[in-house]
C-alpha cells in the first residue's frame, strides 16, 4: 500500500503537470518502487482517466529507462499514451588486436578512443528488439488501456483505430529502412485466471493474424498484451504478459511469456533454447529486480552430440536488476533473492548442474560502474555464499554488467563474470569482456581476469573466444574429467588443483591477525611443458639423448597429452608478500588412470630437476595407479595356440605361434615379436619366443622410468624442500615417491598409499581377506606408522596445510628464514609463565604453547602463541615433533613425552591367529619407533634449513629384549647421523624438572657437531648424568659407604665407636655393637636419601657448566628471551661464517672447518676497540657488532677471497714440473676465454690490470 500511495502521488503531479514531476519519476526509479505487480491495482485506484494515463506514463518511462525518450503524448479521452524514443549509444567492443591481461589494462582501454561499435547481429534471431536498433532510428510506442479483451477483439474497427496512432499507418511518416520499428502495448483490466492463459494467447494470435496487413502498414515490430491476473485482494500477483513479434509472424513464442518485453532482451533467453527444452517454473518480483526460473531439459538433438551428458533437467535462473548505483549491497541482495527463488522450486528438479544468470543494468547513462570494483565485489560475495550455492546445486553463476568509468568520457563496456565451483571447495572466477573476433564481424568473449587460478593454464576459461550468443552446453568444460577423477579415486581433476592453492593463500591472509593488506593477485601459474628442442613428438629415448627441454608455457587447461602435469607457481604469502616460487607436480588421473609411463616419468624427472636447479620447494600431488601395464594389441589379435589336442583344448597347449604371413608382417617388418620357425601339423609356423609390441610403455620399460624418478626424488629430498600431498590412491612407484619425498600429507578418505591393490592380494591368497585399500594404506596405517606426517579431511585442508608448512620454510634452499611480525600476537621479551610441577606428569606440548588456567588466564609457553604445528602425531607418541616460531623466527622442535603412551599394532586380517597388540611405552624413554621418529624429524628440519631446539627429558633408551630385537640401537645411532649433517643452530635444552641420562646424553651431546650444537639446562631443577641419582647411589654409594658416613657424622655413633674401643669384655663389646647396629638401622633410611641427594648434586646444572658440557644454565622464565637473542646471534654468525667458508673453496688450497671459521670471526670481533672475551658471550652485543660492521666484515671477506685466489695461482705456477707448465697454460687460457665474454671496456680494463701488475 505504501508503494501504491507513492506512485499515485507522483501520478497526480504528472497529471497536473507540476515542475518537479520528472524529478519525482526519477526518484521512483532509484527506489525501485514501481513494479508490474501493482500497475493494475494503481489503474483501478486512479481517480480519473487523466490520472490513469499519468500512471501509464510513469510505467512506460520506467520500463523504457534504457532508451532515450524523445516525446510523450497522452490521450486522456482514449485512455492511451504515445511516446517516441530511440536507442542510447551501444556498448563498445575491443578490437581483435587488443591485448589485455588484467583489470588495470581494461580500465586503460576503456578510457581510450580505439574501441569499435558493432551493428545489429542477425544471430539474435527472434529476439531482435528495440535494443538492436540504430540510435538514429526513432520508434513509436502506443500504450492503450482496455477494460476487457472484447474492446479490441469484438470490433475490427476498434483495433484498426488503435493503429492510427502510428504515423506510418496514416502516411505521415515513411517506414523504417532497417525493418519494423514501432510497438503496440495493450493493458487489459479484466481479471483472468491461470487456466485462461493459453486460450487467451490463442485468441490474441487469431486477432493479429486477421490484421497482418494492417500491422505491416503501421510498421509494427511487436505487439504486447499485459493482462490482469486474478488473485487475493491482499496479494498483487504479477500480470500475464503475452508478446507477439513480427519476426515470428505475430505468433507467440512461449519462451517469453510473462516477461516484460523490455526485460526479455536482458535475459539472453536464446542461449538456453538451442540445447534445452525450457519450461517456466515461475517468476519473482523483488525490490532488487526481476527473477525468472526455468526448468531446462536437454534436447535429444543436443544429446546426440554429447552422449555422455547428464540427461536430467536442471534449473536456469535469470535475474535482471536496473540500478542507478552499483554497490556490494545491491548485488548481494539480488543474489540472495535469486537463491531464495531457486530454493523455493528446487524440489521440482533433480539437484545439480543449475545455472544462475544475473544482469546488472545501468538505469542511467550517468551511472558509473568501475570494472575493477565489479570484479572485486562479485568475487567476494560469491565466495561468501559459495556453500549455499553448492547446496542449491548451482554449478555456475554468471554475472553481466555494463561498466563505465566516467559519465561522458568513458566507453561503456560489457563485462561478464563467470563463477563456478569445480572442486566443491573454491569459487573460481573468470572475467571476460566483449571483443571482436579476427574477422571483426561478431562479438566474442575475451578473457581478461578473474581468480588467478583461472589465468595462464589452470582453471576453466572455456568461454574465451566464443561468440557471445553461444548456447549453454549440456556439459561444461572438463565436467567429464572431473567426474572421472571423482569416480576413479574420489579426487580432483589436476587442472583444478591450482585453484585450491589460491584459496589457501587467501585464507592465510584473511585468518592471520596483523597480516597487512592482501595483494590483489596472490598467485600466478605457468605450466612447465616438456618439449623436443627441434619440435615434434618425443619419447624417453629423446630424454636419454638430451633432446628435450622443459619450457615455461602459457596454455589452456587440458592440453596435456601426458598423465603428469607440472606448474611453476608464484604465491604471495604473508611470509613472502613479494612472492615465492614453488614447483607443483600432479598426476592426471583421467589420463590412463594416472599410471606412470615413460613419458610421465620424464615430465616428473625434468620438473623435479627444474625445482632443484632453482632451489625452490617441490610439491607432488599424488593420485595414481602405479606403473603402467599394457599388452601388444597387434599380436594379441593375431597369435594362435598350439593345443596338445585340438579336439580337447582343455588338455592344455604347447606354445603360441603366428603364421608365416603374420610373422612377415609383425616380426620382420614391424619388429613387434621374435619367433623361431617351427613345423606344426605339417605347416611352417613361427613359435613366439618374445613379444616386443609396437605400442609404447607396455611393461618393464616403465619400471626403468620408475627407478629414474625414485632416484630423483631421493636426491630432491636432500637438495630442496619436498612435500607429497596424497589426494587419491597412490600405488607402487607412487607409494615409493611418497616415502622418498619423506614429508607427506594424506587425505583421510579414498587416498590409500599401497604397493598392491587389495583385489590382487585377495587373488594371490585365494580368499577375500581385505575389503578395501584403506586396510592396507589408509591413514589408520600410514599416519600411525610415520609415513604420513599429517592426516586431513579434504582436498582444501590438505593444500591449506601445505601452504602453512611452507610458511616455515625459506623461499629457496639455503635462503633467509621467513620471519614474521608477531606484533599484536605475542611479545618477545615476555616470561614463560607455564611451569610444570615436579613429579606431576603433564602434556609436553604445554611447554611449547602454554595453557589457559581455570580462571581463563593465559600462561604463555616457550614459542609464539598459536605458532606450533605438530607433525607425525599418530606415530611414536613418546616423542613430540613439529614446527613453531620464536619471535617470528621459524624453528623445528622436538620434545619428550613424559607420560605413558600406547603403541597399537593392528591385527592383520590375512593372519587368522593375529590379534591387535597394545604396547605400553613409558615416558622419558626412547623406543625404536620414537628414536627413528627423532632422527627423521632432525633430517626433515635439516633439509628445511630450520634451526632446531630440543626439550630433552630422556632417561635413556629402552634396552629390553624386544626393543633390542626391534633395532633400538640402530635407530638411536641414526639420531647421531642426523646431527652430524645439520648446518643450522641446534639447542638442546633440559626443561624444568627434566633430566638426560646415559645413552640419551650420548646422542644429544654438543660434541657430536660442535659447529652447530649447544646444550643448556634449566637452572636448579634440571639434571644430567650417566645414571639417575638412585641408580648411581646403588652402585657408587653402597651400604658400607653410607655406614662410613654415619659413623663420620652421627654423634651417637661416634660415642659408641669410642666406647667400643674402650671395652675389653666381650659381653660389653657385644652390647655396644648391638647398640651401634640398632643406631645404624635407625639412620639408614635417611642416609639412603642423603646418598641419593649426594649423587644428585653431581648432576646439577652448576656442575654441567663447570665441566663444560653445557653452555650455561638458563632460567625457565627467561628462556624465551634468552634463546630468541641467542638464535638471532647464531643465525647472523652462521651467515657470516658461510661466506667465510666459501672463500676457502677456491681450488685445492687450504680449507678450514666451521669451528675454525667461528674462531676467525671471534678474532675479528676482539680486534674491535672495547671488545672483550666476556662481551663475545653477549648475544645482543655480537648481533649489534655484525650489523654495524657489515661493510668492514664484507671487505675482510673480499680480501680473504682474493688472497686465497692469489695463493692458489701462486701454488699452481710454482709447483714445478708438468704441474707448473700445465697450470700456467691453463690460467692463461682461462683468462683468454674469459676476455672473449667481456665487453670491450671490460677487456681493456683487464688488460690494463695485467700490464700494470706485470710491468709490461
Amino acid at each position: 500500500e505504501d508503494r501504491k500511495t507513492k506512485v499515485l502521488k507522483v501520478a497526480t503531479s504528472v497529471s497536473v503537470g507540476t515542475d518537479d514531476a520528472d524529478v519525482q519519476i526519477q526518484q521512483l526509479t532509484k527506489e525501485n518502487t514501481f513494479g508490474s505487480d501493482i500497475i493494475f491495482p494503481l489503474l483501478r485506484a486512479a481517480s480519473d482517466p487523466k490520472e490513469q494515463v499519468a500512471i501509464l506514463e510513469i510505467a512506460s518511462r520506467l520500463q523504457h529507462r534504457m532508451f532515450d525518450i524523445k516525446e510523450v503524448v497522452p490521450a486522456v479521452l482514449d485512455g492511451s499514451l504515445t511516446f517516441k524514443y530511440c536507442n542510447k549509444p551501444k556498448t563498445s567492443v575491443f578490437s581483435s588486436s587488443s591485448r589485455m591481461t588484467s583489470m588495470t589494462d581494461l580500465a586503460k582501454a576503456m578510457s581510450s578512443t580505439k574501441l569499435n561499435d558493432l551493428q545489429r547481429s542477425e544471430s539474435s534471431g527472434s529476439l531482435q528488439d528495440e535494443e538492436d536498433e540504430d540510435p538514429n532510428v526513432t520508434m513509436t510506442n502506443l500504450v492503450k488501456i482496455c477494460n476487457t479483451m472484447s474492446d479490441v477483439q469484438g470490433d475490427m474497427d476498434a483495433f484498426k483505430a488503435l493503429l492510427k496512432g502510428f504515423p506510418q499507418y496514416t502516411g505521415n511518416a515513411a517506414r523504417c529502412d532497417s525493418g519494423p520499428a514501432n510497438v503496440l502495448s495493450i493493458l487489459v483490466l479484466q481479471d483472468y485466471s491461470e487456466a485462461d492463459q493459453d486460450s487467451l494467447a490463442k485468441s490474441i494470435e487469431q486477432l493479429l493474424s486477421r490484421n497482418l496487413e494492417e500491422l505491416e502498414k503501421a510498421d509494427i515490430r511487436r505487439v504486447s498484451f499485459t493482462v490482469s491476473k486474478s488473485g487475493d485482494e491482499d496479494q498483487h500477483p504479477l500480470p500475464f504478459v503475452f508478446t507477439f513479434r513480427e519476426t515470428a509472424d505475430f505468433k507467440e513464442d512461449q519462451l517469453y511469456r510473462h516477461i516484460e518485453p523490455t526485460v526479455a532482451y536482458q535475459l539472453e533467453m536464446l542461449r538456453l533454447t538451442k540445447n534445452f527444452s525450457v519450461t517456466c517454473l515461475g517468476d519473482h518480483l523483488s525490490p532488487s529486480g526481476q527473477i525468472y526460473l526455468y526448468k531446462a531439459t536437454p534436447k535429444s538433438s543436443a544429446l546426440a552430440h554429447d552422449k555422455k551428458a547428464n540427461r536430467s533437467p536442471r534449473i536456469f535462473a535469470r535475474a535482471v536488476s536496473f540500478i542507478n548505483e552499483f554497490s556490494a549491497g545491491t548485488f548481494e541482495q539480488l543474489l540472495i533473492e535469486a537463491f531464495n527463488a531457486i530454493d523455493s522450486v528446487k524440489t521440482a528438479v533433480p539437484p545439480g548442474d543449475n545455472h544462475l544468470f544475473i544482469n546488472i543494468v545501468s538505469a542511467s547513462p550517468s551511472t558509473i560502474i568501475d570494472p575493477v570494483d565489479v570484479e572485486k565485489v562479485v568475487s567476494t560475495i560469491l565466495k561468501r555464499h559459495s556453500e549455499r550455492a553448492s547446496r542449491l546445486g548451482i554449478a555456475e553463476v554468471e554475472a553481466k554488467a555494463v561498466c563505465r568509468l566516467a559519465e561522458d568520457e568513458s566507453h561503456p563496456i560489457s563485462l561478464r563474470l563467470v563463477s563456478s565451483n569445480p572442486t566443491g571447495f573454491v569459487q573460481v572466477m573468470n572475467t571476460y569482456v566483449e571483443a571482436l573476433d579476427q574477422s571483426e564481424s561478431k562479438r566474442i568473449f575475451k578473457s581478461i581476469g578473474g581468480t588467478k587460478a583461472s589465468l595462464a593454464c589452470s582453471g576453466d576459461s572455456s568461454w574465451a573466444d566464443l561468440d557471445i550468443t553461444t548456447p549453454y552446453p549440456l556439459t561444461r568444460h572438463f565436467d567429464a574429467q572431473r567426474k572421472a577423477a571423482m569416480r576413479s579415486s574420489d579426487t580432483l581433476y589436476c587442472y583444478d588443483l591450482p585453484a585450491l592453492f589460491e584459496a589457501a593463500v587467501e585464507s592465510q591472509w584473511a585468518s592471520t591477525a596483523g597480516a597487512g593488506t592482501q595483494p590483489d593477485m596472490v598467485m600466478y601459474t605457468t605450466e612447465l611443458v616438456v618439449k623436443k628442442k627441434h619440435g615434434g613428438s618425443w619419447t624417453m629415448a629423446d630424454y636419454a639423448d638430451g633432446e628435450l627441454e622443459l619450457a615455461e608455457t602459457q596454455r589452456k587447461a587440458g592440453k596435456n597429452d601426458v598423465g603428469m602435469v607440472a606448474w611453476l607457481m608464484t604465491i604471495k604469502t604473508i611470509e613472502c608478500p613479494t612472492g615465492r616460487q614453488v614447483v607443483l607436480i600432479a598426476n592426471d588421473i583421467t589420463h590412463k588412470a594416472g599410471s606412470f609411463g615413460t613419458r610421465e616419468d620424464v615430465v616428473f624427472k625434468m620438473a623435479s630437476e627444474y625445482a632443484r636447479k632453482k632451489r625452490i620447494p617441490r610439491l607432488y600431488m599424488a593420485a595414481n595407479s602405479g606403473a603402467r601395464i599394457g599388452l601388444a594389441e597387434g599380436v594379441k589379435k593375431t597369435f594362435k595356440v598350439a593345443f596338445k589336442n585340438p579336439e580337447s583344448p582343455e588338455s592344455g597347449f604347447d606354445f603360441l605361434y603366428v603364421s608365416k604371413d603374420d610373422y612377415e608382417r609383425l616380426g620382420v617388418a614391424r619388429k613387434e615379436l621374435i619367433a623361431e620357425p617351427f613345423t606344426h601339423k605339417g605347416e611352417e609356423v613361427f613359435k613366439i619366443t618374445d613379444i616386443i609390441g609396437s605400442e609404447p610403455d607396455l611393461g618393464v620399460e616403465n619400471l626403468k622410468g620408475s627407478g629414474l624418478i625414485a632416484g630423483e626424488t631421493s636426491s630432491a629430498y636432500d637438495d630442496i624442500f619436498t612435500l607429497t600431498i596424497v589426494l587419491g590412491r597412490t600405488v607402487g612407484i607412487g607409494a615409493y615417491l611418497v616415502r622418498l619425498g619423506q614429508r607427506t600429507i594424506q587425505k583421510v578418505s579414498s587416498s590409500p598409499i599401497i604397493l598392491t591393490g587389495y583385489q590382487a592380494l585377495n587373488k594371490l591368497m585365494g580368499v577375500d581377506v581385505y575389503s578395501t585399500n584403506d586396510q592396507l594404506g589408509g591413514p589408520a596405517i600410514m599416519y600411525s606408522n610415520g609415513i604420513s606426517h599429517l592426516a586431513v579431511n579434504d582436498h582444501l585442508s590438505a593444500v591449506t596445510s601445505a601452504i602453512h608448512w611452507l610458511s616455515y620454510v625459506p623461499a629457496v634452499r639455503g635462503g633467509l628464514l621467513s620471519i614474521t611480525n608477531i606484533s599484536g600476537v605475542d611479545e618477545i621479551e615476555r616470561p614463560v609463565t607455564f611451569e610444570p610441577k615436579a613429579g606431576v606428569p603433564y602434556d609436553p606440548r604445554l611447554l611449547l604453547i602454554g595453557q589457559e588456567d581455570a580462571n581463563g588466564d593465559w600462561h604463555g609457553g616457550f614459542f609464539d602463541k598459536g605458532s606450533f604445528t605438530e607433525t607425525l602425531a599418530g606415530w611414536a607418541k613418546s616423542v613430540v615433533v613439529g614446527r613453531a616460531r620464536l619471535g617470528g623466527i621459524p624453528m623445528g622442535v622436538i620434545a619428550t613425552e613424559n607420560r605413558t603412551v600406547e603403541n597399537v599394532k593392528p591385527a592383520d586380517p590375512a593372519d587368522l591367529t593375529a590379534s591387535e597388540a597394545v604396547i605400553q611405552e613409558a615416558g622419558c624413554v626412547w623406543f625404536p619407533n620414537s628414536a627413528y621418529k627423532t632422527a627423521q624429524a632432525i633430517n626433515d628440519f635439516r633439509t628445511e634449513d630450520l634451526p632446531l631446539i630440543i626439550f630433552a627429558n630422556w632417561r635413556g633408551f629402552s634396552g629390553g629384549q624386544r626393543d633390542m630385537f626391534d633395532e633400538v640401537l640402530k635407530y638411536g645411532s641414526l639420531i647421531v647421523d642426523a646431527f652430524v649433517k645439520f648446518q643450522q643452530p641446534v639447542f638442546v635444552y633440559i626443561p624444568p624438572h627434566a633430566e638426560i641420562r646415559g645413552g640419551a646424553w650420548v646422542v644429544l651431546d654438543a660434541s657430536i657437531n660442535e659447529s652447530v650444537m649447544e646444550m643448556y639446562a634449566t637452572a636448579d631443577s634440571a639434571r644430567g648424568g650417566v645414571l639417575e641419582a638412585n641408580g648411581a647411589a646403588s652402585v657408587k654409594y653402597r651400604a658400607k659407604d653410607m655406614l662410613a658416613t654415619m659413623h663420620r657424622l652421627d654423634e651417637k655413633l661416634k660415642k659408641l665407636d669410642a666406647e667400643l674401643q674402650e671395652r675389653v669384655c666381650e659381653v660389653e663389646r657385644q652390647e655396644v655393637l648391638d647398640s651401634i647396629k640398632e643406631r645404624e638401622q635407625a639412620l639408614l633410611p635417611v642416609y639412603e636419601q642423603v646418598a641419593v641427594q649426594f649423587c644428585e648434586l653431581h648432576d646439577t646444572p652448576g656442575r654441567m657448566q663447570a665441566v663444560g658440557v653445557i653452555e650455561r644454565a638458563v632460567e625457565w622464565k627467561e628462556s624465551r628471551s634468552y634463546f630468541y637473542w641467542r638464535l638471532r646471534r647464531k643465525l647472523a654468525e652462521f651467515d657470516l661464517r658461510k661466506k667465510l667458508l666459501e672463500t676457502y673453496q677456491v681450488g685445492r688450497g687450504e680449507t678450514i672447518t666451521p669451528v675454525e671459521a667461528s674462531k676467525v670471526i671471534k678474532g675479528w670481533f676482539l680486534e674491535t676497540p672495547g671488545a672483550t672475551n666476556a662481551l663475545w658471550n653477549d648475544d645482543k652485543a655480537v648481533l649489534s657488532w655484525i650489523a654495524q660492521q657489515s661493510q668492514t666484515l664484507e671487505a675482510k671477506i673480499v680480501k680473504l677471497n682474493r688472497e686465497n685466489v692469489v695463493q692458489e695461482v701462486f701454488e699452481v705456477m710454482t709447483a714445478g714440473g708438468n704441474t707448473a707448465k700445465i697450470g700456467t697454460a691453463g690460467i692463461i687460457e682461462g683468462i683468454a676465454q674469459a676476455l672473449l665474454t667481456m665487453s670491450p671496456e671490460d677487456q681493456a680494463h683487464v688488460r690494463a690490470m695485467i700490464g700494470k701488475s706485470l710491468n709490461i
